[in-house]
Protein backbone atom coordinates (compact mmCIF):
# COMPACT_ATOMS: atom_id res chain seq x y z
CA UNK A 1 0.00 0.00 0.00
CA UNK A 2 1.49 3.47 -0.81
CA UNK A 3 0.80 4.91 2.42
CA UNK A 4 2.45 6.02 5.68
CA UNK A 5 1.47 6.33 9.48
CA UNK A 6 0.12 9.61 10.72
CA UNK A 7 -1.37 9.13 14.43
CA UNK A 8 -4.01 6.78 13.97
CA UNK A 9 -4.61 7.47 10.58
CA UNK A 10 -3.02 6.80 7.13
CA UNK A 11 -1.11 9.31 4.89
CA UNK A 12 -0.84 9.01 1.70
CA UNK A 13 2.91 8.92 0.55
CA UNK A 14 2.51 11.88 -1.84
CA UNK A 15 1.11 13.69 1.40
CA UNK A 16 4.70 13.04 3.11
CA UNK A 17 6.02 14.29 -0.32
CA UNK A 18 4.35 17.55 -0.43
CA UNK A 19 5.49 17.74 3.48
CA UNK A 20 9.32 17.41 1.97
CA UNK A 21 8.78 19.59 -0.86
CA UNK A 22 7.26 22.55 1.83
CA UNK A 23 10.01 22.18 4.28
CA UNK A 24 12.66 23.06 1.66
CA UNK A 25 14.18 19.20 1.38
CA UNK A 26 13.96 19.64 -2.54
CA UNK A 27 12.28 17.03 -3.45
CA UNK A 28 9.31 15.95 -5.37
CA UNK A 29 7.89 13.30 -7.66
CA UNK A 30 7.19 13.06 -11.31
CA UNK A 31 4.12 11.87 -12.50
CA UNK A 32 4.61 9.33 -16.36
CA UNK A 33 1.29 9.87 -17.72
CA UNK A 34 1.54 7.03 -20.25
CA UNK A 35 0.22 3.98 -21.00
CA UNK A 36 2.81 2.55 -23.03
CA UNK A 37 3.60 -0.81 -22.53
CA UNK A 38 8.06 0.20 -23.27
CA UNK A 39 7.59 3.52 -21.18
CA UNK A 40 5.93 1.64 -18.26
CA UNK A 41 8.78 -0.92 -18.01
CA UNK A 42 11.20 1.61 -18.62
CA UNK A 43 9.44 3.70 -15.54
CA UNK A 44 9.60 0.61 -13.67
CA UNK A 45 13.06 -0.70 -13.96
CA UNK A 46 14.15 2.94 -13.06
CA UNK A 47 12.33 2.94 -9.64
CA UNK A 48 13.49 -0.50 -8.88
CA UNK A 49 16.88 0.54 -9.50
CA UNK A 50 16.89 3.57 -7.16
CA UNK A 51 14.04 2.06 -4.95
CA UNK A 52 11.74 5.40 -5.20
CA UNK A 53 7.95 5.52 -5.64
CA UNK A 54 6.60 5.77 -9.25
CA UNK A 55 3.88 7.80 -10.14
CA UNK A 56 2.04 6.35 -12.83
CA UNK A 57 -1.35 8.27 -14.10
CA UNK A 58 -3.82 7.37 -16.97
CA UNK A 59 -5.52 10.15 -18.94
CA UNK A 60 -9.25 10.42 -19.64
CA UNK A 61 -8.72 9.94 -22.75
CA UNK A 62 -6.06 6.95 -22.34
CA UNK A 63 -8.66 4.87 -20.07
CA UNK A 64 -12.79 5.50 -19.37
CA UNK A 65 -15.42 3.18 -18.71
CA UNK A 66 -15.73 2.99 -22.02
CA UNK A 67 -12.51 1.66 -22.70
CA UNK A 68 -10.15 4.98 -24.07
CA UNK A 69 -8.33 4.56 -26.67
CA UNK A 70 -6.27 1.64 -25.26
CA UNK A 71 -9.44 -0.25 -24.77
CA UNK A 72 -8.81 -0.58 -20.83
CA UNK A 73 -11.55 0.80 -17.72
CA UNK A 74 -9.84 1.87 -14.90
CA UNK A 75 -10.38 -1.65 -13.60
CA UNK A 76 -8.66 -3.15 -16.59
CA UNK A 77 -5.75 -0.85 -16.02
CA UNK A 78 -5.42 -1.39 -12.41
CA UNK A 79 -4.78 -4.80 -12.72
CA UNK A 80 -2.38 -4.60 -15.86
CA UNK A 81 -0.19 -2.36 -14.35
CA UNK A 82 -0.09 -4.00 -11.04
CA UNK A 83 0.65 -7.45 -12.75
CA UNK A 84 3.02 -5.77 -14.84
CA UNK A 85 4.79 -4.69 -11.56
CA UNK A 86 5.05 -7.88 -9.97
CA UNK A 87 6.28 -9.21 -13.27
CA UNK A 88 9.15 -6.38 -13.13
CA UNK A 89 9.55 -6.74 -9.75
CA UNK A 90 8.74 -3.67 -8.31
CA UNK A 91 7.22 -3.93 -4.98
CA UNK A 92 3.49 -2.91 -3.95
CA UNK A 93 4.68 -0.18 -2.05
CA UNK A 94 6.32 1.69 -4.33
CA UNK A 95 3.39 1.98 -6.87
CA UNK A 96 1.13 5.42 -6.97
CA UNK A 97 -1.51 4.77 -9.64
CA UNK A 98 -3.50 8.01 -10.78
CA UNK A 99 -6.07 9.60 -13.14
CA UNK A 100 -5.32 12.68 -14.98
CA UNK A 101 -7.31 14.98 -16.58
CA UNK A 102 -10.83 13.54 -14.78
CA UNK A 103 -13.99 15.18 -16.21
CA UNK A 104 -15.74 15.60 -19.13
CA UNK A 105 -12.57 16.03 -21.16
CA UNK A 106 -14.06 13.66 -23.85
CA UNK A 107 -17.43 14.30 -22.83
CA UNK A 108 -17.45 18.35 -23.78
CA UNK A 109 -19.86 18.08 -26.66
CA UNK A 110 -22.25 17.42 -24.38
CA UNK A 111 -24.45 19.25 -22.49
CA UNK A 112 -23.47 19.69 -19.27
CA UNK A 113 -26.45 17.53 -17.46
CA UNK A 114 -24.84 14.53 -19.73
CA UNK A 115 -21.85 15.68 -19.62
CA UNK A 116 -21.17 16.05 -15.74
CA UNK A 117 -23.29 11.83 -15.63
CA UNK A 118 -20.71 10.61 -17.77
CA UNK A 119 -17.83 12.44 -15.76
CA UNK A 120 -19.14 11.29 -12.48
CA UNK A 121 -19.19 7.91 -13.57
CA UNK A 122 -15.77 7.71 -14.67
CA UNK A 123 -14.19 9.29 -11.57
CA UNK A 124 -16.64 7.14 -8.98
CA UNK A 125 -14.85 3.98 -11.78
CA UNK A 126 -10.99 5.40 -11.04
CA UNK A 127 -11.98 5.38 -7.48
CA UNK A 128 -13.38 2.15 -6.91
CA UNK A 129 -10.31 0.73 -8.71
CA UNK A 130 -8.15 1.70 -6.80
CA UNK A 131 -6.84 5.04 -7.94
CA UNK A 132 -5.18 7.07 -5.22
CA UNK A 133 -4.20 10.38 -7.02
CA UNK A 134 -7.09 12.14 -8.47
CA UNK A 135 -6.68 15.54 -10.70
CA UNK A 136 -9.87 17.09 -10.94
CA UNK A 137 -10.30 19.04 -14.42
CA UNK A 138 -13.30 20.90 -15.02
CA UNK A 139 -11.40 23.46 -16.73
CA UNK A 140 -13.13 22.59 -19.87
CA UNK A 141 -16.42 24.34 -21.82
CA UNK A 142 -18.76 21.76 -22.28
CA UNK A 143 -21.81 22.27 -24.63
CA UNK A 144 -23.84 24.57 -23.11
CA UNK A 145 -21.32 26.79 -22.16
CA UNK A 146 -21.06 30.51 -23.75
CA UNK A 147 -18.55 30.05 -25.99
CA UNK A 148 -17.83 33.71 -25.62
CA UNK A 149 -16.83 34.28 -21.68
CA UNK A 150 -13.99 32.40 -20.11
CA UNK A 151 -15.40 29.80 -17.67
CA UNK A 152 -15.62 31.06 -14.30
CA UNK A 153 -14.14 29.27 -10.93
CA UNK A 154 -17.16 28.78 -9.67
CA UNK A 155 -18.25 27.07 -11.98
CA UNK A 156 -14.96 24.85 -13.09
CA UNK A 157 -15.60 24.62 -8.65
CA UNK A 158 -18.52 23.59 -8.19
CA UNK A 159 -18.55 20.85 -10.87
CA UNK A 160 -15.28 19.48 -9.55
CA UNK A 161 -17.11 19.07 -5.90
CA UNK A 162 -19.53 17.07 -7.82
CA UNK A 163 -17.17 14.78 -9.29
CA UNK A 164 -15.13 14.75 -5.66
CA UNK A 165 -18.28 13.79 -4.03
CA UNK A 166 -18.50 10.42 -6.43
CA UNK A 167 -14.50 10.05 -6.76
CA UNK A 168 -15.39 9.70 -2.59
CA UNK A 169 -18.27 7.20 -3.43
CA UNK A 170 -16.19 4.88 -5.06
CA UNK A 171 -13.68 5.05 -2.60
CA UNK A 172 -16.20 3.95 0.06
CA UNK A 173 -17.50 1.08 -2.57
CA UNK A 174 -13.21 -0.12 -2.27
CA UNK A 175 -13.26 -0.28 1.13
CA UNK A 176 -16.21 -2.73 1.35
CA UNK A 177 -13.55 -5.13 0.28
CA UNK A 178 -10.44 -3.79 1.54
CA UNK A 179 -10.70 -2.11 4.37
CA UNK A 180 -7.47 -1.05 4.63
CA UNK A 181 -7.55 0.99 1.61
CA UNK A 182 -6.23 4.32 1.32
CA UNK A 183 -7.88 7.51 0.81
CA UNK A 184 -7.47 9.25 -2.68
CA UNK A 185 -5.62 12.71 -2.46
CA UNK A 186 -6.56 15.27 -4.97
CA UNK A 187 -5.59 17.75 -7.64
CA UNK A 188 -7.70 20.91 -8.03
CA UNK A 189 -7.06 23.93 -11.09
CA UNK A 190 -8.77 25.67 -12.88
CA UNK A 191 -5.43 26.67 -15.37
CA UNK A 192 -5.00 23.62 -16.79
CA UNK A 193 -2.88 23.68 -19.34
CA UNK A 194 -4.36 21.26 -22.80
CA UNK A 195 -3.44 17.80 -22.76
CA UNK A 196 -0.37 16.85 -24.87
CA UNK A 197 0.54 20.67 -25.28
CA UNK A 198 -0.17 22.91 -27.22
CA UNK A 199 -2.04 22.48 -30.46
CA UNK A 200 -0.85 25.75 -32.21
CA UNK A 201 2.90 27.24 -32.05
CA UNK A 202 2.60 30.42 -29.48
CA UNK A 203 5.93 33.19 -29.00
CA UNK A 204 5.38 33.39 -25.13
CA UNK A 205 3.82 31.83 -22.39
CA UNK A 206 2.18 33.57 -19.12
CA UNK A 207 2.43 32.33 -15.35
CA UNK A 208 -0.40 31.58 -13.36
CA UNK A 209 -1.10 35.40 -11.13
CA UNK A 210 -0.78 34.64 -7.16
CA UNK A 211 -4.76 36.44 -7.12
CA UNK A 212 -5.92 33.70 -9.56
CA UNK A 213 -4.05 31.07 -7.51
CA UNK A 214 -5.55 32.85 -4.59
CA UNK A 215 -9.23 32.95 -6.01
CA UNK A 216 -9.25 29.19 -7.45
CA UNK A 217 -8.21 27.88 -4.28
CA UNK A 218 -10.85 29.42 -1.94
CA UNK A 219 -13.43 29.08 -4.29
CA UNK A 220 -12.45 25.12 -4.57
CA UNK A 221 -12.48 24.84 -0.41
CA UNK A 222 -15.99 26.72 -0.84
CA UNK A 223 -17.46 24.39 -3.53
CA UNK A 224 -16.49 21.38 -1.12
CA UNK A 225 -17.65 22.56 1.91
CA UNK A 226 -20.92 23.11 0.46
CA UNK A 227 -21.38 19.26 -0.96
CA UNK A 228 -19.70 18.24 2.99
CA UNK A 229 -16.46 17.45 1.55
CA UNK A 230 -14.23 19.60 4.05
CA UNK A 231 -12.33 16.28 4.82
CA UNK A 232 -12.01 15.27 1.27
CA UNK A 233 -10.35 19.08 0.95
CA UNK A 234 -7.88 18.23 3.30
CA UNK A 235 -6.37 15.71 1.23
CA UNK A 236 -6.35 18.49 -1.81
CA UNK A 237 -2.02 18.35 -2.24
CA UNK A 238 -1.60 20.24 -5.11
CA UNK A 239 -3.32 23.01 -7.82
CA UNK A 240 -2.38 22.70 -11.52
CA UNK A 241 -0.89 26.00 -12.38
CA UNK A 242 1.22 27.46 -15.73
CA UNK A 243 4.48 28.15 -14.07
CA UNK A 244 5.94 29.21 -17.42
CA UNK A 245 6.74 25.51 -19.68
CA UNK A 246 4.86 24.52 -22.13
CA UNK A 247 5.85 22.98 -25.62
CA UNK A 248 4.59 22.84 -28.94
CA UNK A 249 5.27 20.30 -32.13
CA UNK A 250 8.62 21.88 -32.47
CA UNK A 251 8.64 24.74 -29.80
CA UNK A 252 9.83 24.38 -26.12
CA UNK A 253 9.42 26.89 -23.36
CA UNK A 254 12.03 26.43 -20.58
CA UNK A 255 11.23 27.39 -17.33
CA UNK A 256 12.40 30.90 -16.58
CA UNK A 257 12.52 31.07 -12.42
CA UNK A 258 12.68 34.79 -12.34
CA UNK A 259 9.20 35.03 -14.83
CA UNK A 260 7.73 32.78 -12.51
CA UNK A 261 8.80 33.91 -9.24
CA UNK A 262 5.28 35.76 -8.35
CA UNK A 263 3.26 32.49 -8.55
CA UNK A 264 5.89 30.31 -6.74
CA UNK A 265 6.11 32.57 -3.92
CA UNK A 266 2.49 33.15 -3.29
CA UNK A 267 1.84 29.30 -3.66
CA UNK A 268 3.95 29.36 -0.57
CA UNK A 269 0.69 30.66 1.48
CA UNK A 270 -0.57 27.69 1.56
CA UNK A 271 1.99 25.22 3.51
CA UNK A 272 -0.19 21.55 2.76
CA UNK A 273 -0.33 22.24 -1.21
CA UNK A 274 2.51 21.97 -3.93
CA UNK A 275 2.10 23.13 -7.20
CA UNK A 276 1.47 20.95 -10.07
CA UNK A 277 3.07 21.42 -13.20
CA UNK A 278 1.61 19.49 -16.62
CA UNK A 279 3.57 19.74 -19.91
CA UNK A 280 7.13 19.80 -18.50
CA UNK A 281 8.17 17.43 -21.30
CA UNK A 282 11.40 18.38 -22.36
CA UNK A 283 12.78 20.63 -20.42
CA UNK A 284 16.23 20.58 -19.09
CA UNK A 285 17.18 18.71 -16.14
CA UNK A 286 18.52 21.88 -14.70
CA UNK A 287 14.98 23.91 -15.20
CA UNK A 288 13.23 20.98 -14.03
CA UNK A 289 14.88 20.96 -10.97
CA UNK A 290 14.76 24.15 -10.17
CA UNK A 291 10.96 24.16 -10.54
CA UNK A 292 10.54 21.17 -7.80
CA UNK A 293 12.87 23.96 -5.64
CA UNK A 294 10.26 26.71 -6.18
CA UNK A 295 7.22 24.23 -5.02
CA UNK A 296 6.28 22.39 -8.50
CA UNK A 297 6.70 19.58 -6.54
CA UNK A 298 4.51 17.14 -8.57
CA UNK A 299 6.25 17.27 -12.54
CA UNK A 300 3.84 15.55 -15.03
CA UNK A 301 5.40 13.84 -18.21
CA UNK A 302 4.05 12.15 -21.11
CA UNK A 303 4.82 12.83 -24.85
CA UNK A 304 8.70 13.04 -23.75
CA UNK A 305 8.39 9.42 -22.78
CA UNK A 306 6.64 7.91 -26.00
CA UNK A 307 8.79 10.21 -27.93
CA UNK A 308 11.49 8.73 -26.38
CA UNK A 309 10.32 5.10 -27.03
CA UNK A 310 9.37 6.23 -30.57
CA UNK A 311 13.04 7.91 -31.13
CA UNK A 312 14.54 4.33 -29.49
CA UNK A 313 12.53 2.69 -32.05
CA UNK A 314 13.40 4.12 -35.12
CA UNK A 315 17.27 3.77 -34.14
CA UNK A 316 16.56 0.01 -33.55
CA UNK A 317 15.06 0.12 -36.91
CA UNK A 318 18.22 1.99 -38.53
CA UNK A 319 20.43 -0.92 -36.89
CA UNK A 320 18.36 -3.84 -38.38
CA UNK A 321 18.31 -1.70 -42.13
CA UNK A 322 22.35 -1.85 -41.70
CA UNK A 323 22.33 -5.35 -40.79
CA UNK A 324 20.35 -6.47 -43.59
CA UNK A 325 22.78 -4.41 -45.74
CA UNK A 326 25.38 -6.52 -44.31
CA UNK A 327 23.67 -9.86 -45.24
CA UNK A 328 21.92 -10.96 -42.03
CA UNK A 329 18.90 -13.35 -42.97
CA UNK A 330 16.12 -11.44 -41.85
CA UNK A 331 12.42 -10.44 -42.76
CA UNK A 332 12.50 -6.07 -41.93
CA UNK A 333 9.74 -5.31 -39.75
CA UNK A 334 9.45 -2.24 -41.62
CA UNK A 335 8.21 -0.69 -38.10
CA UNK A 336 8.09 3.12 -39.35
CA UNK A 337 6.68 2.36 -42.21
CA UNK A 338 3.66 0.30 -40.44
CA UNK A 339 3.16 3.17 -37.67
CA UNK A 340 2.81 5.30 -40.36
CA UNK A 341 0.63 4.11 -42.78
CA UNK A 342 -1.42 3.19 -39.47
CA UNK A 343 -1.46 6.94 -38.99
CA UNK A 344 -2.90 7.26 -42.07
CA UNK A 345 -5.77 5.13 -41.92
CA UNK A 346 -7.27 6.61 -39.17
CA UNK A 347 -5.99 10.49 -38.56
CA UNK A 348 -8.41 11.25 -35.71
CA UNK A 349 -5.96 11.73 -33.22
CA UNK A 350 -3.50 13.72 -35.54
CA UNK A 351 -4.70 15.54 -38.27
CA UNK A 352 -6.08 18.71 -36.71
CA UNK A 353 -2.85 19.15 -34.85
CA UNK A 354 -0.62 18.32 -37.63
CA UNK A 355 -1.84 21.42 -40.36
CA UNK A 356 0.02 22.30 -43.66
CA UNK A 357 1.19 20.03 -46.74
CA UNK A 358 1.57 16.08 -47.20
CA UNK A 359 4.98 16.71 -46.70
CA UNK A 360 4.81 18.65 -43.60
CA UNK A 361 2.33 16.30 -42.29
CA UNK A 362 4.12 13.53 -42.63
CA UNK A 363 7.17 15.16 -41.43
CA UNK A 364 4.99 15.72 -38.35
CA UNK A 365 3.74 12.38 -37.86
CA UNK A 366 7.47 11.11 -37.94
CA UNK A 367 9.02 13.90 -35.56
CA UNK A 368 6.76 16.35 -33.47
CA UNK A 369 7.52 16.77 -29.98
CA UNK A 370 3.89 16.62 -28.93
CA UNK A 371 3.99 12.74 -30.18
CA UNK A 372 0.59 11.76 -31.42
CA UNK A 373 1.78 8.83 -32.46
CA UNK A 374 1.61 7.57 -28.94
CA UNK A 375 -2.19 7.24 -30.03
CA UNK A 376 -1.22 4.34 -32.22
CA UNK A 377 1.44 2.16 -30.72
CA UNK A 378 -1.50 -0.45 -29.34
CA UNK A 379 -2.60 -0.61 -32.64
CA UNK A 380 -1.71 -4.40 -33.50
CA UNK A 381 -0.36 -3.90 -36.48
CA UNK A 382 1.97 -1.24 -35.16
CA UNK A 383 2.61 -3.99 -31.99
CA UNK A 384 3.61 -6.42 -34.44
CA UNK A 385 5.79 -4.97 -35.95
CA UNK A 386 7.50 -3.37 -32.76
CA UNK A 387 7.86 -6.92 -31.48
CA UNK A 388 9.12 -8.28 -34.72
CA UNK A 389 11.89 -5.40 -34.89
CA UNK A 390 13.22 -6.46 -30.80
CA UNK A 391 12.97 -10.13 -32.15
CA UNK A 392 14.79 -9.85 -34.87
CA UNK A 393 17.68 -8.10 -33.48
CA UNK A 394 17.45 -10.36 -30.60
CA UNK A 395 18.52 -13.05 -32.58
CA UNK A 396 21.61 -11.40 -33.88
CA UNK A 397 25.03 -9.88 -32.07
CA UNK A 398 24.87 -5.90 -32.89
CA UNK A 399 28.49 -4.65 -33.43
CA UNK A 400 29.14 -1.95 -31.28
CA UNK A 401 30.35 0.44 -34.25
CA UNK A 402 26.11 -0.04 -35.48
CA UNK A 403 24.90 0.61 -32.43
CA UNK A 404 27.42 3.48 -32.05
CA UNK A 405 26.06 4.94 -34.71
CA UNK A 406 22.06 5.31 -34.17
CA UNK A 407 22.28 4.73 -29.83
CA UNK A 408 25.73 5.69 -28.55
CA UNK A 409 25.11 5.98 -24.90
CA UNK A 410 23.80 2.72 -25.18
CA UNK A 411 25.86 1.14 -27.13
CA UNK A 412 28.83 2.67 -24.60
CA UNK A 413 27.02 0.87 -21.60
CA UNK A 414 26.56 -2.18 -23.40
CA UNK A 415 30.10 -2.40 -23.84
CA UNK A 416 30.73 -1.91 -20.46
CA UNK A 417 28.48 -4.34 -19.24
CA UNK A 418 26.45 -2.01 -17.64
CA UNK A 419 22.84 -2.85 -19.45
CA UNK A 420 22.76 -5.83 -21.45
CA UNK A 421 23.13 -6.22 -25.27
CA UNK A 422 19.18 -7.28 -25.95
CA UNK A 423 17.43 -4.71 -28.10
CA UNK A 424 14.26 -4.51 -25.41
CA UNK A 425 17.22 -3.35 -22.51
CA UNK A 426 18.76 -1.17 -24.94
CA UNK A 427 15.17 0.46 -25.86
CA UNK A 428 14.07 0.79 -21.86
CA UNK A 429 17.81 2.43 -21.28
CA UNK A 430 17.12 4.74 -24.12
CA UNK A 431 13.24 5.66 -22.28
CA UNK A 432 15.36 5.91 -18.96
CA UNK A 433 17.76 8.91 -20.10
CA UNK A 434 14.88 10.84 -20.10
CA UNK A 435 13.08 9.46 -16.85
CA UNK A 436 16.24 10.14 -15.46
CA UNK A 437 16.20 14.05 -15.94
CA UNK A 438 12.92 13.45 -13.72
CA UNK A 439 14.75 11.86 -11.16
CA UNK A 440 17.70 14.15 -10.76
CA UNK A 441 15.33 17.11 -10.41
CA UNK A 442 13.44 15.42 -7.71
CA UNK A 443 16.38 14.24 -5.81
CA UNK A 444 17.01 10.54 -6.40
CA UNK A 445 20.02 10.77 -8.25
CA UNK A 446 22.55 13.69 -8.14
Amino acid sequence: MTELKKGKQMKHILQQIVEDNREGKGTGIYSCCSANYYVLRAVMARAIKHNTPLLIEATANQVDQFGGYTGMTPDQFFVWVRELAEEMGLPEELLILGGDHLGPLTFADKPESEAMTLASELVYAYAKAGFTKIHLDTSMRVADDDTNSRLSDEVIARRGAMLCKKAEEGYAERKKSEPNAIAPVYIIGSEVPIPGGEQEETSSITPTRPEDLEHTYRTFEAAFEKEGLADAFERVIGVVVQPGVEFGSETVFVYDRENAKAITAAARNYPHIVLEGHSTDYQPREALKRMVEDGVGILKVGPALTFANREGLYALENVEKELIARGVDMEPSEFRAVLDREMLASDGYWKKYYPGSDEEQAYQRAFSLSDRSRYYMSVPAVVQAAEKLLKNLAGVSIPYPVLSQYLPLQATRVRDGVIKPDPESILLDHIGDMIDDYLYATAVIE
